[in-house]
């Protein structure tokens, strides 16, 4: 599967994969494509600490990266409690619980279809 493009919601499923197999949790995939332009998914989910957090982030850019999927964007860092992980048609955001429970991101967003919710 290598250096294969993947369409969005395979790139999307295989974030919440990856973020599974590193041990994030509340991974949630929303399918945004009916409520905005600028992207077709979002992959939510937490990390307990900071290390955790940044190994999320580096796991699904190398394995995405190895898929053919291109990070056109990045911000934020482990120690502020959130990274965006911008891959274009997939925005991945990764964050402490206590930053998650402040952005609210599902809520935000609430108008999505939600396409995954793994605990």
């Amino acid at each position: 599967m290598e250096g294969v493009l993947l369409d969005p919601a395979q790139l999307a499923k295989a974030a919440v994969d990856i973020a599974s197999d590193k041990k994030a949790s509340d991974i949630l995939l929303l399918d945004i494509r009916e409520v905005t332009v600028f992207a077709d998914y979002f992959v939510i989910c937490s990390g307990s600490n900071p290390r955790l957090i940044q190994t999320i982030a580096s796991t699904i850019d190398e394995e995405l990266g190895k898929q053919g999927a291109r990070l056109l964007h990045r911000e934020g860092t482990a120690d502020t409690g959130w990274i965006l992980l911008d891959f274009g048609d997939v925005v991945v955001h990764i964050f402490a619980p206590k930053e998650r429970e402040y952005y609210r991101l599902e809520r935000l967003w609430s108008d999505a279809k939600t396409v995954v919710y793994l605990q």
